[in-house]
């Protein structure tokens, strides 16, 4: 077994971070190609996947939707015999359509602390912040900003990492951010990151084949290895937890 809280193990077998539900994003495109990259994450040595599809102004996929894709995967992965766990989640945009969400409903969280992945807009600065994050967590949510080291408006403003972590948000570093995937400089962001100890949480953010092949150079840097010496990363403590209520039950609530 595992050793969860070993700050120098080298491998996660979980994932928080993927669009692998078929034809729902911008990620998998068709039940083949989702199944492909399951069997390719399992490769890499994952063993639960907690699969979070984009909720945005592009993408305004519904709950009932995002779970009846998920019931679809969970069969066919049955069919096929493929033994690797699989949750729902999802990674929502920062908007009023968000904010009407987080007021209404019961958002797809993970994990027992309802950890909620996520994300601001990559060009512009996201306003109202504090009020934000206060109302995620008087929900009973424990937010959980994705790959926090896109945001490059921040960059030259590295003292608004540091608010929102006082704030008490968990951060989700992209792991392709550490090979230059995205640019030099959201790549030297990861790092400066890594080494504040900031990083709560590693992500594949896969979408497609090219961040597979992406993910299995990161894996052999010497700054993934890093993560764990400077950080207390929480993946894997999901791994031996079953919190995310079955879909069937999130169906009926509708």
């Amino acid at each position: 077994m595992l050793s969860f809280f070993n700050k120098t193990k080298t491998l996660t077998v979980v994932d928080i971070h993927s669009h692998l539900l078929p034809a729902l994003d911008d990620g998998a495109i068709d039940i083949d190609n989702s199944i492909e990259l399951i069997n390719e994450l399992y490769l890499l040595g994952y063993r639960k996947l907690i699969t979070t599809p984009h909720i945005n102004d592009i993408f305004k996929n519904s709950k009932r939707d995002i779970l009846a894709k998920f019931l679809f995967l969970k069969e066919e992965l049955d069919r096929r015999d493929i033994k690797i766990d699989i949750k729902i989640g999802a990674e929502y945009y920062i908007d009023d359509y968000f904010r009407r969400q987080l007021d209404n409903e019961k958002l797809l969280s993970f994990g027992d602390k309802n950890y909620l992945l996520f994300e601001f807009s990559h060009f512009t600065v996201p306003r109202d912040i504090e009020e934000l994050i206060y109302d995620m967590t008087l929900k009973g949510y424990t937010p959980v900003l994705a790959h926090p080291e896109r945001y490059i408006y921040w960059h030259n403003n590295f003292h608004k990492y540091t608010e929102l972590k006082e704030m008490g948000v968990l951060f989700q570093l992209n792991l392709n951010s550490l090979t230059g995937y995205y640019s030099k400089n959201i790549k030297n962001c990861a790092e400066k990151l890594i080494k504040k100890s900031y990083i709560n949480f590693i992500g594949s953010d896969t979408h497609h084949l090219k961040h597979i092949e992406s993910l299995k150079k990161a894996l052999h840097l010497s700054i993934y290895k890093k993560i764990f010496k400077y950080n207390t990363i929480l993946n894997d403590t999901l791994f031996v937890t079953n919190p995310i209520r079955s879909p069937k039950l999130e169906l009926s609530y509708f």
